[in-house]
């Protein structure tokens, strides 16, 4: 079973085109036979022959066009040439069933990616970084415990995904809540089998509830408005297969960033819901080429499109220190 890919040319981002930038689709495969596709940003004016480079991607259910793109296109403004790529299953990339998370396999999505810029003869291989944002923030942490060519991680507003699938928020279910939720997924795989199809989780929830939780309501802002609403993105239309659930319960993505070596920057929002993933994270991180950067006033999704709020400039310096 394939799934032709179907890649747009012409320019539909959430964000404007820049001037600073030269911009073009590209392919490539990972591990497990997926073929990824990724829009590729090089600077017009570059100082080096063979430029560093970084890999962008998230947030958790987003597309490429949404906030990796803009960290990827901002970054190559900055001198890096940068990709963003839809993960697998996802966006303009391969793999069947569409709409799956896995930890494995999106892991390996980012050391996919820094194969393609490895062998690129403008890509110094030697400086590669990678950015994960939201829920890719803890894939990218994982893509960097294991992957020794990475020199440097950024992870923005961050999500660990199998400890909220497993936990919950704030870590607030218990075994008898996850017993529930793994009967509840388990029969789902029945219904899909029966069906020969699989039933869809849902995007942000919209209508808004009155009572909505502030963060649903800024994530309500972010996907469903003209802000970053796209086509393509899962959170911003039917979301996730309700099953992809199963993989990330029964995982445990940051089990060895104690061990990452090279440097990695924090980066989270005062008031993000999501603040514990990136605070808890950095704690298990060790050496003193790690940092946390906490941003005054901001909330999870400030840190997606807010290029006031993002600390762009921190990054680029903090890659051009540590990619040497």
């Amino acid at each position: 079973m394939s799934k032709e890919l179907n890649i747009t040319q012409e320019w539909d981002k959430v964000f404007p085109k820049s001037e600073q930038v030269n911009h073009r689709k590209v392919t490539f495969p990972n591990r497990f036979g997926i073929t990824l596709v990724a829009d590729l940003y090089v600077p017009k004016e570059v100082s080096e022959e063979k430029l560093p480079a970084i890999a962008v991607s998230g947030p958790f259910g987003a597309v490429k066009e949404q906030s990796s793109g803009l960290y990827a296109q901002t970054m190559a403004e900055r001198g890096f040439l940068t990709i963003a790529f839809d993960p697998s299953f996802t966006g303009e990339s391969g793999g069947v069933p569409r709409y799956v998370a896995s930890p494995d396999i999106n892991t390996e999505d980012f050391q996919a990616a820094v194969d393609f810029l490895s062998v690129q003869k403008n890509v110094n291989p030697e400086r590669i970084g990678i950015i994960g944002i939201c829920g890719w923030g803890g894939m990218a942490l994982n893509a960097a415990a294991i992957d020794t060519r990475v020199k440097a991680t950024v992870v923005s507003t961050m999500y660990d995904m199998t400890r909220v699938t497993a936990n919950g928020y704030f870590d607030a279910m218990d075994e008898d809540a996850r017993y529930k939720m793994r009967e509840e997924l388990n029969a789902q795989r029945i219904i899909d089998f029966k069906q020969g199809d699989y039933a869809r989780a849902g995007g942000v929830v919209d209508p808004l509830p009155e009572d909505a939780p502030q963060f649903v309501k800024d994530y309500h802002v972010y996907y469903k408005t003209d802000r970053g609403y796209h086509v393509r993105s899962l959170n911003s239309n039917d979301g996730w297969n309700r099953t992809s659930g199963l993989s990330l319960m029964n995982a445990k993505l940051l089990h060895y960033i104690p061990e990452i070596r090279h440097a990695v920057l924090v980066i989270h929002g005062e008031k993000a819901h999501s603040r514990y993933f990136g605070e808890d994270a950095f704690n298990e991180l060790k050496g003193d080429n790690k940092e946390l950067m906490i941003i005054p006033e901001a909330s999870h999704t400030d840190l997606y499109d807010q290029t006031d709020i993002i600390p762009f400039e921190k990054m680029a310096t903090f890659f051009e220190e540590n990619l040497v």
